[in-house]
């Protein structure tokens, strides 16, 4: 396979695994920490309703939908990349930070957990599957 077409794949494989990942745990979330009595996590209108009953703990596993999604993603991309697998991992997390960023603006959510979600969560955790994913194995 070209590189130009191996590369474009990692990006796409990258995306498609991480945000699988990131699906699954938010699913999963409210069966690992149930969400405040009447809380309605089905809709946006409903959650932003809803938002002055979550404590820090529900906050846990959205941030770890996040960054697990990423590093997933980013690992991926930069195994699967023919060439400059860091760069292709960062574009992977990027385009993940560009998401958060959105579902900040359109979701209420305490200010720290923005700053903790949009700092930690995504160029980090590509940095870091970037690493993983560029390391040769033999």
């Amino acid at each position: 396979m070209p590189i130009v077409l191996r590369n474009i794949f990692a990006i796409l494989l990258g995306v498609l695994i991480g945000s699988l990942v990131n699906m699954a745990l938010i699913t999963l979330s409210p069966s690992i920490i149930p969400i405040p009595e009447g809380v309605d996590n089905t809709t946006a209108e409903g959650l932003k309703a809803g938002i002055h009953l979550f404590q820090p703990q529900h906050f846990i596993m959205p941030f770890l939908a996040h960054a697990i999604g990423t590093f997933i993603g980013a690992l991926f991309a930069a195994r699967i990349a023919g060439s400059h697998k860091m760069s292709y991992a960062l574009v992977l997390g990027f385009f993940f930070l560009i998401g958060g960023i959105m579902m900040a603006s359109m979701l209420p959510s305490p200010l720290w957990f923005n700053i903790t979600d949009l700092a930690l969560a995504y160029l980090p955790m590509a940095w870091l599957g970037g690493k993983l994913g560029s390391v040769k194995i033999a």
